[in-house]
């Protein structure tokens, strides 16, 4: 699994899905604020399967032959 997500995509998925989570303790207290959790996993891990379908890449790194 190569990553597919720049820096800059990763410290954005992070802090937003923070945020949303976040919400689960503070504000509405939803249980829908786990969906948070996605953006975090996908920011830490680097590699988020939606721009694989979509051919999608931030990454600078080259593409793999």
């Amino acid at each position: 699994m190569l990553s597919n997500e720049g820096t800059t995509d990763r410290i954005v998925r992070v802090t937003a899905g923070l945020g949303i989570v976040s919400l689960a303790f503070i504000g509405p207290q939803t249980n829908w604020a786990w969906l948070g959790l996605v953006p975090v996993v996908t920011g830490l891990v680097g590699y988020c399967p939606a721009y694989s379908v979509f051919g999608i890449r931030t990454c600078p790194a080259p593409t793999p032959k």
